[in-house]
């Protein structure tokens, strides 16, 4: 084993404690592998519309899990499941040709010598 982690450029101690973080791994790592198989369960259920906002609703209202929002969002992000997220409508304006143009009181000249005169 030294022989490896040598050639590898890893001290002995750090290859002993990877692996027994490998085999016993940290209990906020099983507790995001579960919230994300929640996570994405619901979102399927959502026919991948709900973003983290209802996930989080459904988390804590639905099954009951006390989570925060940021922790969803951050699950989410790491898994790579996004909501859907409608765009405002954009109107243009548009003159209506039968209006009365006023008159163009500066005759489009907009460089002044100093304010508040033309």
């Amino acid at each position: 084993m030294i022989v490896l982690c040598s050639a590898l450029g890893v001290s002995t101690s750090g290859f002993y404690d990877r692996r027994e973080r490998l085999k016993n791994p940290a209990p906020r790592t099983t507790s995001d592998e579960f919230l994300t198989e929640k996570i994405t369960g619901i979102h399927a259920q959502s026919r991948g519309t709900y973003g983290s906002p209802r996930v989080h609703a459904e988390l804590r209202l639905g099954e009951g899990i006390r989570i925060g929002e940021k922790r969803v969002a951050r699950l989410m992000r790491s898994a790579g499941i996004e909501g859907v997220y409608r765009r405002k409508k954009h109107w243009t304006t548009r003159r209506d040709p039968k209006a009365v143009l006023d008159e163009d009181l500066v005759k489009r000249n907009f460089t002044v010598e100093r304010p508040d005169v033309l």
